[in-house]
């Protein structure tokens, strides 16, 4: 997504595209702090909005909360798979919250696709599927 489409958003009351993108980066930190890991030393969950026009910045916000999340994960004991704990506001287990933020990567990436989409943006898996299709060289005969 061009940095100057970070600022775009499809409707009023509707997060923009780095608002999207800001939103992930507190909720892989938050999420983490929830499965029993603190949030990155000097991380303001309130200031993490602010960041959502500057495309390097949030990049890079984006690309520290995932390698956060994935210690989170990495740290986790299978023992403790349906240890009881509350997530979003209901009761659940380390496991139903593990699939919940799942979830959650699914319908921002959903939405991260439309938001591209309807700004011209073709998400880079599938433009090789809009190219024309060669044909397969023939294999020389015997």
């Amino acid at each position: 997504m061009p940095a100057e489409k970070y600022t775009w958003r499809p409707g009023e009351g509707v997060r923009s595209v780095g608002e999207v993108f800001t939103h992930i980066v507190g909720a892989n930190c938050g999420v983490a702090r929830a499965l029993g890991t603190a949030p990155p030393a000097g991380l303001d969950f309130k200031s993490i909005m602010a960041l959502s026009s500057d495309k390097p910045k949030v990049i890079q916000a984006l690309k520290d909360s995932f390698a956060h999340f994935r210690n989170a994960i990495i740290a986790l004991k299978d023992a403790d798979a349906d240890k009881a704990q509350k997530m979003f506001n209901r009761q659940t287990t380390l496991r139903g919250s593990f699939i919940a933020i799942t979830g959650h990567f699914g319908e921002h990436l959903g939405q991260s696709i439309a938001y591209a989409r309807v700004n011209g943006v073709v998400p880079p898996w599938t433009e090789g599927f809009n190219q024309p299709q060669q044909k397969p060289a023939e294999k020389p005969k015997p």
